[in-house]
């Protein structure tokens, strides 16, 4: 199974994980059954872009604008972030 996303695919939580925050810590923490990763605030940046909708280009796009940073950079730190939630199932993509 290819875990990196194409430009075009569109990144989502699967059924039984959602995020969340953490009201004893703060901060952000990705749900599953049985499991909580806590989330730093470039975690929390990303995942708060997976709609289901919008594609991974879209998503890399909205990252760089919003923070002011190369696009080829945005892009590489989140197929990183997307590929290692892909290998634990934590997140799905559809075309």
């Amino acid at each position: 199974m290819r875990l990196e996303l194409a430009p075009a695919e569109r990144p989502f939580l699967p059924r039984g994980v959602r995020m969340a925050r953490d009201r004893v810590r703060g901060g952000a923490v990705l749900l599953a059954l049985e499991k909580a990763i806590a989330l730093d605030a470039i975690g929390e940046a990303i995942l708060s872009r997976v709609t289901g909708e919008a594609t991974f280009a879209e998503i890399v796009a909205d990252l760089a604008a919003t923070y002011d940073a190369p696009e080829g950079r945005i892009a590489e730190d989140v197929q990183r972030f997307f590929v290692g939630l892909r290998a634990r199932r934590y997140l799905e993509v559809r075309s």
